[in-house]
């Protein structure tokens, strides 16, 4: 009798921890840290694929703790510590400068970059064989170089001089422009250099390269990209194209880009973070996500102020009434 007592006291126990566990993996909850190096049309469309995508498949498990550095490097490196230090379950770090500041700060924490252009450059791997390893991977924003330098020499065949517009201190902006440079040169065409190393001297370089540049080529650089007002200013005056190397740069100051989907990358994302978090998969052997396509896009009120046509397959871009 007394055995028959113990037994069933037990499957009352087991059954009650079971339901215990039950409960417990119902409420399992997810703290996601964002780290988004800076406002602009691109990050914010990344940035916003990526909740939703993550929100998607967890639903109200997810919670986010959306914090921007306002361009500043140093505010990535305060944030993400915050970060570690509150125990967040998965790093996104949005844009190069982020993704670094990140990868200084945990090895454990679980860290996906998104608008990060080169991994291999972004975070010095010698022979980046497209899989970073360790607690790191993420998506890129790369666009084909050559197709860009293409597109270029499709719009301007005629043109002698071309400058290259980019921010010194992001590594995959000086990447890219290497990259142009390189096919522009077998196109027959004269390059040169303009870097600026913050919107503070931003204005005087973009005024020296439209004087001496027929056409100008901005990669996919986030300085850049929040300051595409003061870019435009000084080139439309002055009568000298950019093509660049990414929309929301092309809708501020260019004529034309061979652009991806940042939201669409962004989803992405949010599809690594699900699979890492809900079903454990190990981030150290998922390779980098590259975009599936990418679009010809004109800006058609900067074309046609400037007197430019674009072949029929571009698309003009869609700005906001």
């Amino acid at each position: 009798m007394k055995k028959q007592v113990l037994a069933i006291a037990l499957s009352a126990a087991m059954a009650g921890s079971i339901a215990g566990m039950s409960v417990s993996a119902e409420e399992q909850t997810y703290n996601v840290g964002i780290c988004q190096l800076v406002q602009h049309d691109a990050l914010d469309a990344a940035t916003q694929g990526f909740k939703d995508a993550l929100t998607e498949a967890l639903g109200d498990a997810v919670t986010f703790d959306e914090q921007n550095a306002q361009g500043d490097s140093n505010t990535c490196s305060t944030i993400i510590n915050s970060f570690v230090s509150n125990g967040v379950d998965l790093i996104l770090a949005n844009a190069t400068p982020a993704l670094q500041a990140a990868q200084a700060g945990t090895s454990e924490i679980p860290i996906l970059g998104t608008s990060v252009t080169e991994y291999g450059v972004a975070l010095e791997i010698e022979d980046f064989d497209g899989t970073v390893g360790g607690n790191i991977s993420g998506t890129s924003d790369l666009a084909p170089l050559d197709q860009q330098a293409a597109m270029l020499n499709e719009l301007f065949p005629d043109a002698k001089n071309v400058g290259l517009l980019y921010c010194s201190a992001e590594a995959n902006s000086q990447y890219q422009v290497d990259t142009v440079k390189a096919a522009l040169e077998e196109l027959g065409y004269t390059c040169e250099y303009y870097a600026f190393s913050d919107s503070n001297d931003l204005s005087a370089v973009v005024t020296t390269a439209s004087t001496e540049s027929d056409v100008i080529y901005v990669p996919t650089d986030n300085t850049a990209a929040s300051n595409t007002e003061i870019i435009n200013n000084i080139c439309q005056p002055a009568g000298v194209p950019l093509i660049t190397g990414e929309e929301g740069i092309c809708a501020g100051c260019g004529v034309a880009t061979l652009s991806i989907s940042y939201y669409d990358i962004g989803v992405a994302t949010g599809k690594m973070a699900a699979k890492i978090l809900a079903e454990g998969a190990d981030i150290s052997t998922m390779p980098i996500e590259y975009a599936p396509e990418f679009t010809k896009k004109y800006n058609a009120e900067l074309c046609e102020a400037l007197g430019i046509t674009v072949p029929e397959d571009y698309v003009a871009i869609e700005t906001a009434e």
